[in-house]
């Protein structure tokens, strides 16, 4: 008889389990479904009673990509370049910086962390139109970095970026034992040669993480892209998508969810590329360290 209600228990559990699990995913996947079908949706709106909506078409696809108002392709280059930018910039830095609050002694090495953290206590929508007049100066100095340049908002994202990941790196750096920087030192290897040599392959499971959400914050970023950016091929697909699909009389809902589905495909092929990675990388980094 116990046996049995054991069973029943076990049983109850799986089934528990199974439900939450099928819950999540619902919860999950509506939303992008619902996206789906208003871009289906030749109706071009989102209150649609019917999941799967009447004379289903590829309407709102060909509109984005024919109507010459509407260069998708550019806006979307825009965001994978100045994501890719970012990524690549923010995570050598941030490397760098983190070895050194780790690794190296310095006068005013406590105080710098300190600042670094207490600086992220604000948020950064308080810094709008400090970042405003910053970039609107130094355009005047060197116009490559000014306002509606690509280079210019990179540089905004690489200040509002590395404070964060220093700190997260910075964490991974401490876990690793110092007894491989001393016994390399021993050989007479370099600060950079340990670096470089040892310790990065080691890091390879914080520098993917920090990568995909830098890519993902940066490419997924509206404000300060719309504030910074003024002409249209300078424009990521983000805030193209919004300023050319809300008229003040009509939105053109369709053509938005059809963007907005074309846009998340980037930030999918990131994911699938370098799942493998994470969780490997996240494998080994736990042996080796």
């Amino acid at each position: 008889m116990s046996s049995m209600t054991l069973k029943q228990r076990k049983t109850m559990g799986h089934v528990l389990r199974w439900l939450l699990a099928l819950f999540l995913m619902f919860f999950a996947i509506f939303p992008v479904l619902w996206v789906l079908s208003a871009s289906l949706n030749p109706s071009n709106t989102l209150a649609s009673a019917k999941l799967i909506p009447d004379n289903v078409g590829l309407d709102n696809y060909r509109f984005l990509f024919e109507s010459p108002e509407f260069p998708l392709l550019t806006w979307l280059w825009n965001s994978i370049k100045i994501s890719s930018i970012t990524t690549i910039l923010s995570v050598s830095i941030t490397t760098l910086a983190a070895y050194a609050f780790s690794r190296l002694r310095f006068t005013g090495r406590q105080l710098m962390l300190k600042g670094i953290l207490l600086i992220q206590v604000f948020p950064g929508l308080l810094a709008m139109i400090a970042i405003f007049t910053l970039v609107t100066q130094f355009g005047s100095i060197i116009p490559a970095l000014g306002l509606d340049t690509h280079a210019g908002l990179i540089m905004v994202y690489l200040g509002g970026a590395m404070g964060v990941n220093i700190w997260l790196m910075k964490g991974f750096f401490d876990t690793i034992p110092r007894a491989i920087d001393e016994s390399a030192m021993v050989d007479g290897a370099t600060h950079w040669q340990i670096f470089s040599l040892l310790l990065l392959p080691l890091m390879r499971p914080i520098l993917v993480v920090i990568g995909i959400l830098s890519f993902i914050g940066t490419y997924g970023d509206f404000i300060l892209a719309r504030i910074l950016l003024k002409s249209t091929d300078q424009y990521p697909l983000m805030v193209g998508l919004f300023i050319f699909t809300s008229g003040e009389f009509s939105q053109k809902w369709g053509p938005f969810a059809a963007g907005a589905l074309i846009g998340a495909l980037p930030i999918m092929i990131v994911y699938l590329l370098l799942q493998d990675q994470i969780v490997g990388g996240l494998t080994q980094g736990a042996v080796k360290g």
